[in-house]
């Protein structure tokens, strides 16, 4: 399954944790995320991740072009609810993956149950959804 990572500044850390603890389970998918985060995550756990553009270039809308193309299974967005001038992102994010049925975690705690469900296979329809899609490139 493709996953898309993002986090906002404050959470980058929290992001690079978390797929530390969970890398055991996210190797066994292709992972993508803006430049920053993703090289943050691969250097800190090893994974293999694609990096788009910083969200300053416009990572975030590469990110939304791939969502809206229905070419992601799920989406990490770890919010820094206090960044107010950013809170845009985490909305068009989050009304793209609700038009395409893509799983979406804005913090910690439902990133958590949505990687757990991946690993026991409770996202699994999104093989049927997405087996005309491209993979991303």
């Amino acid at each position: 399954m493709n996953i898309a990572l993002m986090a906002h500044d404050n959470k980058k850390e929290l992001m690079v944790q978390f797929c530390t603890a969970y890398a055991g389970i996210l190797f066994r998918h292709s992972l993508y995320a803006t430049d920053t985060t993703g090289h943050q995550v691969s250097r800190a756990t090893g994974l293999n991740v694609r990096c788009f553009l910083t969200r300053a270039h416009g990572g975030v809308q590469q990110i939304g072009a791939g969502i809206a193309r229905n070419e992601f299974d799920m989406i990490l967005f770890f919010n820094d609810p206090t960044q107010t001038d950013m809170a845009g992102e985490v909305s068009y994010i989050s009304r793209l993956c609700d038009v395409s049925n893509i799983p979406f975690a804005s913090n910690i705690a439902t990133a958590e149950m949505l990687v757990l469900g991946l690993a026991r296979g409770d996202l699994d329809w999104r093989s049927v959804v997405n087996s005309s899609a491209h993979p991303v490139d």
